[in-house]
């Protein structure tokens, strides 16, 4: 497995999902601008709600510029033990440990984008090859780690 390519996959997707953020952001102040009040009643219900929606988006925007962040300090060497960076195989899948961005494909093999911060990340962090760890009464063995 590429972990290069894999890091690729994921800078892509969360710099796409970015750029949505910045275009949402932007036609919802540029709806916010139309449904001005000619009295100018800063507090009308349709432009608080409108402010609100902006506010949701700039925080799920920040949270993406963070993941971000951190993909970019992730190192691509191989790793004898999960930690961030570490591509793991266990008996139930494959998991590379960046930043969450879900399923992403590599050839034809299926590999769950996780953050560090996860619950099975953290379930897994310092464990080798062989080891083994339990989550939500689910068991499973690191088969192997890149």
């Amino acid at each position: 497995m590429n972990k290069q390519e894999l890091l690729n996959i994921i800078k892509t997707k969360i710099t796409d999902k970015i750029r949505n953020f910045e275009h949402l952001i932007a036609e919802t102040r540029a709806s916010s601008n139309d449904t001005k009040s000619s009295m100018g009643d800063k507090y009308e219900t349709g432009r608080e709600m409108l402010q609100q929606e902006i506010n949701n988006l700039q925080r799920q925007l920040n949270e993406s510029l963070n993941q971000l962040s951190v993909i970019q300090k992730i190192s691509t060497e191989p790793s004898d033990k999960v930690q961030n960076g570490a591509l793991v195989k266990t008996d139930k899948g494959i998991f590379y440990i960046a930043a969450s961005v879900g399923e992403i494909m590599s050839g034809n093999q299926k590999v769950m984008a996780i953050s560090a911060e996860s619950p099975l990340a953290k379930a897994m962090l310092g464990k080798k090859s062989e080891e083994e760890f339990t989550i939500n009464n689910i068991h499973q063995k690191i088969i192997n780690i890149w």
